[in-house]
């Protein structure tokens, strides 16, 4: 049975907003890390890197609908992250409030990095928030 990594947060914008942060080289760099190499093109590779590119993430764009979803599968080898799926969907309520629905799924087990990147991507969700409600929460990661 393959485990889920689900978070949901609300955040007072527009979903096309949310959606340019979610896609975009400048939108990654205003709340992840400043190495950050991306284009909303499904088939495209996006680029993370960390600690001085001694870590790099890349994600395939599996797909995208403007403003409402974008869908990635991990591509590089950090442990248990290979194969894996992460998923934004996009909702607006009545009040005109974007509610992102994260599922980052496919892991094998809740041993090893499960918890610390759960944890970070929670983390990662509020920074997306203050970001997009131009709040200036800073980058989680300097490259």
């Amino acid at each position: 049975m393959m485990i889920n990594m689900p978070h949901q947060i609300m955040i007072n914008a527009p979903a096309e907003k949310v959606y340019e942060a979610i896609t975009t080289t400048e939108g990654f760099k205003g709340w992840w890390t400043t190495d950050a190499k991306a284009e909303p093109q499904v088939g495209s590779i996006a680029e993370f890197g960390f600690y001085n590119r001694k870590a790099i993430f890349q994600m395939h764009i599996d797909q995208l609908e403007p403003g409402k979803l974008v869908v990635w599968t991990a591509q590089h080898d950090m442990p248990g992250w290979k194969g894996t799926k992460i998923r934004f969907d996009l909702n607006v309520n009545e009040s005109g409030v974007t509610i992102v629905n994260f599922n980052h799924s496919g892991w094998e087990s809740m041993e090893g990095p499960y918890a610390m990147i759960n944890t970070t991507w929670g983390s990662l969700m509020y920074i997306l928030k203050q970001y997009v409600e131009g709040k200036k929460p800073g980058v989680w990661h300097q490259g």
